[in-house]
């Protein structure tokens, strides 16, 4: 298949790896962050950790979108999808994360709350139009690359007048969590492997601060398994050369600046939080977007005064590890045993991009 055999290439991929090989040294180990779950999905699918040298560690960031969700956040989505007359409109994946006390939205759909699952928040708009007898909420999760959507919904809902369509908005910012991941003395990278998707959005440029102020490079790659181990090559380069640069690996889709016009709609509706937690990295300034006042119309938070939670991640589970990259899924003793993609305990095991569910899928094939 075109743009895609390419990518995919035996002999291409063993003349990176040699080249990998020739260029570690020995003397030392590379501890290497994806932070894009895309690329834990493709690491785990392609068999990449296994063909890299011993001393080339992958560490898995927190860049699936259904993991990082507080569990706070999902009871007041739960709280949400049970006030009168309304249908909460969400991803299919977030029906499944559990929050306080295993309860989850696909406990809250069983036992009679109206909760529709949709592939775009334009489904949720069209559900809105068709349905003016009922509210409708979009609950709104993700990084950059699932927001600009977002605030154009918003922006087509106030152009039609529609007083029933909501938003719960749960954006959130991936640079900033970046450096909130290098500002923990518990995490030792030595350099990230730069998210695609979102890179798309934002521009390589966005990363800066990571590579000069941290001091560690940064590599956009793409998805295929070409793209993820020529990107770790350039790492490789970098780190070597104790070179903080940026390489966008990904220039078939990826520019320095991003897509302004995205970024542009995004200013326009939503604006930075003083704070927002997330899972596993706790409270992070300025990490997430809620919806600007001259919106407020559209915002759920205001509309329904929104109460406040406190809960707790299960005591056994190790996602909040994992998300930062301290621990990895085999070390959690839920792992594959009380905690499957069937019956998951934790964020992580939920999604596909989810370090645990990519672990425990491609996993099965050693065991």
């Amino acid at each position: 298949m075109k743009y895609i055999d390419e990518f995919r290439n035996s002999q291409v991929a063993k003349k990176l790896i040699e080249n990998i090989q020739r260029k570690i040294n020995p003397e030392r180990k590379y501890n290497l962050m994806e932070f894009c779950g895309g690329h834990t999905h493709a690491i785990h699918r392609y068999g990449i950790n296994q063909i890299l040298p011993a001393n080339i560690k992958l560490i898995h960031g927190p860049g699936c979108p259904v993991c990082v969700l507080p569990i706070p956040r999902i009871d007041q989505a739960i709280w949400l999808a049970n006030q009168p007359d309304v249908i909460l409109c969400s991803y299919a994946d977030m029906l499944r994360v559990p929050g306080d006390k295993q309860d989850s939205l696909l406990k809250a759909k069983a036992r009679g709350a109206q909760i529709q699952i949709v592939y775009s928040v334009l489904d949720a708009l069209e559900i809105a139009k068709n349905q003016s007898d009922k509210m409708i909420i979009f609950f709104a999760i993700g990084f950059e690359t699932t927001t600009p959507p977002t605030a154009h919904a918003i922006l087509e809902a106030k152009k039609m007048g529609l007083d029933n369509f909501k938003v719960f908005c749960n954006h959130v910012l991936t640079p900033v969590a970046m450096t909130a991941i290098l500002d923990d003395n518990e995490v030792n990278i030595d350099g990230f492997i730069g998210p695609s998707h979102v890179s798309i959005i934002v521009g390589s440029d966005a990363y800066r601060e990571v590579a000069q102020e941290y001091q560690k490079p940064v590599v956009i790659a793409g998805f295929e398994p070409l793209d993820v181990l020529q990107s770790i090559e350039y790492l490789i380069d970098l780190i070597n050369e104790n070179k903080p640069d940026i390489i966008n690996q990904y220039t078939r889709a990826v520019n320095p600046e991003g897509n302004l016009k995205a970024q542009e709609i995004i200013a326009r509706v939503l604006e930075k939080r003083q704070q927002f937690s997330w899972r596993g990295l706790g409270q992070i300034a300025k990490s997430g977007l809620k919806i600007r006042q001259e919106y407020a119309h559209f915002d759920a938070e205001v509309y329904y005064n929104l109460p406040e939670f406190q809960s707790d991640d299960v005591k056994s589970c190790e996602c909040p590890q994992i998300l930062r990259g301290i621990k990895e899924p085999k070390d959690c003793k839920l792992f594959g045993k009380a905690c499957t993609p069937e019956n998951p305990m934790g964020a992580c095991m939920v999604s596909s991009e989810g370090a645990c569910a990519a672990a425990f899928q491609y996993s099965l094939i050693s065991r």
